[in-house]
Parts: C-alpha cells; structure tokens; sequence
C-alpha cells in the first residue's frame, strides 16, 4: 500500500540514524553522555506539581476541554505578556492554547499556506518548519543564519517576487540551534517587511526566558502595530522546566489565531484542563526568582562548556541566550562525521549542525540540560579523544 506522496517531500531525518548509533553504543555498554537533545534536566517546580495533583481529581476536568484553551490559562498568558513585556492581550480573541508550541508552529502552515506559496525560513533552523512548509506543498526559501551577520536572517537580500509570493516569515530568537539573539531594532525591521509584502510573521519564543549576562529577551509583540501582522508562539517547556506537559499558547494577530484555530478545531480537541490549571499557577504564582535562578545554572554550564572548548581549541563567545551552544566542527570533518565520531570513541552524543538545513553544515550543536559533572566529563572526553 503506497503513502501519500506528501511524505516524499520530507527528507531523511539525519538525527534518527545518529540515534541508531547512539542505540548501538548503549548495547555495547558505553556511558552515553546525551548532549544532543534539548529537554530540561531540573524538574518542574513543586507548586506546579501540587496544583496538577489537585486539579486532576476534579471531575469537571475529565470532560473535553474547550478547543481555544480555558479562559483562566488565556487570561494567565495576557497578564503575564502584560508584565513581562507590556503587551496588552485580549484572552478572548488574542490568546489560544495549545499542546506545547510545537503543534500550533505546525498549525500555523496549514491555515497560510496553499500549494506554490513561499515560506521564508531561517536555515538553520528548527526542523519543524521546512517539514511542514513541504507537507503543505509549499516552497522553502532559506534565510541563511550565518556568523557574520549575528546569524540574523538578511530580510533586503530576498528577491520582490518571492516576498509578494511568501505567506509567512518566521523567526526564532533566542535562537535554536545558533543560540543567538536579536534585539527590537531587528523586530521592527521584519515587521515592516511582513507589512510591505502582506506575510505573515511567526514568531517562535520559546526560550524568551533563558537569557544571561543582562540580556532581557523582546517579544516581537513590543513593535507597534506588530499585531496587525504577527503572531507568537511560547510554551511554559523552557522557563518551568514542562516539557512532558506539553503546554504552549499563540498569542497576537487576531486574524492569525483565528485562523489557527480553524486548524486546531477540526485536529484535536485540546489540551487537558487540569493541565492548564497548572500553567495558570506556573504563570501567576512562581516565585519571582525561580527563572532567574535556572538561569544562573545555565549560565554556569554554558560557562563551563565554552571556557573547556577554547581550551582544547575553539575560539567561542558565550551566547547571550537559549540553553545552547553553536560551535564548528574541526577541520577535516562533516557535521554528522564529527558527531558520529564523538559518540563512536567518547560516548557523547552532540547534534551536528546538518540536521537543521544546508547553512548549518559544519557546525555542531551542544545542549546544557544535563549536569555539571556530566558536561564536564564530556568536556575531558572530548579533549582526550581530539588530543590523541
């Protein structure tokens, strides 16, 4: 029985045959040091918790869900875009829930793009956008993120015809996997791109919250009259450590969310309202220095990792953002030759650059949600391994 052939639009996805090496090395009783994923090592905060435990045992929560998300979660996003970034919300009209920010990033295409149309992506860039840009029948046009420009997409290089043929912009910052940011000068920019060309920006904010050294995190939503042509997806994975809750919201252009949840209403049926309580009480009653206190631990493991690869030979800064680190792989190796060589001789497991588009070739990627102690083994194993 043939597929559809949407699915010969995807491409190989390189990261699983690295996880069949990886699987390999486990069998043969090597101690995987796994900094290729981005799952937060420190666990979800207590009261969190606490509030979950109580809200599952109430009955109301074992029916369907509203499919826009409950008005407690969407009045919780737009006080806290109130606070954190001065972004007057609507909750009714300007804030939807979603199942982590992942599913409403692969909505979004759905509900813009027809078959033909351009999707403006930056290459490297999270996999999740070219997928679902081909399974629309869309056409990629990579913004290439390179070293030089702060690995800042070069909006003025993109041809007329292809920006009055592009649906949607999307940008990511803090960014992964380059762990650079961008500053509201940038925003403005793109915001006024997206208006000139009637696109749509989306904007992926994930790790809005893990900054260092002073650097605060805009929300593209701080540009005026931002909301007339974008829209921004977070997720409470990153700043309340929720991954495996999977709890995540849109926010901004009224059109824009309402033509999401066209997609989201006939797909699934929403996220578990218990769940949702939960992210009220992350929202509006962690303590004001939890972030900042799980960032501190980031911020010394990201110190930790870059000073140990200048050391051995790497000439690095310290990213201002993300739980990331972007580094290029030595001389003589591929992205994917360097990774799986590391996991082949040391046990550490790093993603190479490749995975996440043509521009991200020769370079890897380091997370830091694992500890200390391991970061640092890997560290010494790398420098070993290279050494010899």
């Amino acid at each position: 029985m043939r597929a559809a052939r949407r699915l010969d639009r995807i491409p190989p996805y390189l990261f699983a045959e690295l996880d069949k090496k990886r699987q390999a090395a486990l069998a043969r009783g090597l101690d995987v040091i796994n900094l290729g994923i981005g799952d937060p090592d420190i666990p979800t905060p207590d009261h969190v918790i606490r509030r979950m435990q109580r809200a599952v045992e109430n009955p109301a929560y074992h029916q369907y869900p509203a499919y826009e998300g409950s008005r407690d979660f969407r009045a919780a996003v737009a006080d806290w875009y109130r606070e954190r970034f001065s972004v007057q919300l609507d909750p009714d009209r300007e804030v939807m829930t979603l199942i982590g920010s992942k599913e409403g990033i692969a909505h979004i295409f759905w509900a813009y793009v027809d078959e033909g149309d351009y999707v403006l992506l930056p290459d490297p860039g999270y996999p999740v956008y070219r997928t679902h840009t081909l399974l629309c029948g869309g056409r990629v046009y990579p913004l290439p993120l390179v070293k030089e420009r702060g690995f800042l997409p070069d909006l003025a290089s993109v041809p007329r015809d292809v920006a009055e043929r592009a649906k949607i912009l999307f940008l990511n910052y803090p960014n992964n996997p380059t762990a650079a940011v961008a500053d509201l000068d940038f925003f403005r920019r793109a915001v006024d791109f997206c208006r000139e060309h009637d696109i749509l920006l989306c904007h992926d904010a994930a790790y809005s919250e893990i900054t260092f050294d002073g650097y605060v995190a805009p929300s593209v939503l701080q540009v005026e009259g931002a909301k007339e042509v974008a829209i921004e997806f977070n997720s409470l994975s990153k700043p309340f450590n929720m991954t495996g809750w999977r709890l995540g919201f849109a926010v901004g252009s009224a059109d824009a969310v309402h033509n999401l949840g066209v997609i989201k209403t006939n797909t699934d049926s929403g996220q578990f309202t218990a769940v949702q309580e939960a992210g009220v009480e992350a929202l509006r009653n962690s303590p004001g220095d939890f972030i900042a206190q799980m960032c501190e631990v980031y911020r010394r493991r990201r110190d930790l990792v870059v000073e140990a690869l200048n050391r051995i030979g790497w000439n690095l800064d310290k990213p201002l953002g993300s739980f990331y680190l972007w580094a290029p792989v030595p001389a003589g190796y591929t992205s994917a030759s360097f990774a799986a060589e590391l996991l082949e001789h040391t046990g550490v497991m790093v993603s190479p650059g490749s995975l996440y588009g043509e521009s991200g070739e020769g370079y890897f990627r380091i997370s830091l949600t694992v500890s200390d102690e391991r970061l640092a083994e890997a560290m010494n194993r790398i420098e070993a391994h290279l050494a010899s």
